[in-house]
């Protein structure tokens, strides 16, 4: 079971804990939400818990809870940018079905 971020994804992470002065990495989740039935939660992770799921990719610190990993597990978090967009996107290969958005996801 594992989460991984790419290269770009583990850069941009660790550019923006730089410029936010603070942080260990970032935290993934999931919550019900959506049109397809669950929604990704990524959040900065500035303190440890004890239930947290820690996995490192490229130096950088990815945070997860068991039963987020549960649809995660295999997850690549990548950051890429497209003409003006940019942003992270997920690899995920439990989805069985995304919304039109691509805000929510089924499994």
């Amino acid at each position: 079971m594992a989460l991984t971020l790419s290269e770009a994804a583990a850069n941009h992470v660790a550019n923006f804990i730089k410029k936010r002065g603070k942080g260990l990495g970032i935290r993934l989740a999931v919550k019900t939400s959506g049109c397809s039935g669950m929604a990704y939660k990524l959040e900065f992770v500035d303190a440890e818990s004890d239930t947290d799921l820690v996995f490192e990719s490229h130096g950088a610190k990815i945070y997860t809870d068991a039963k987020s990993l549960a649809y995660l597990d295999g997850t690549e978090l990548d950051y890429t940018k497209e003409g003006l967009n940019e942003g992270f996107k997920f690899n995920n290969p439990n989805v069985k079905n995304e919304c039109g958005c691509g805000e929510s996801f089924g499994v």
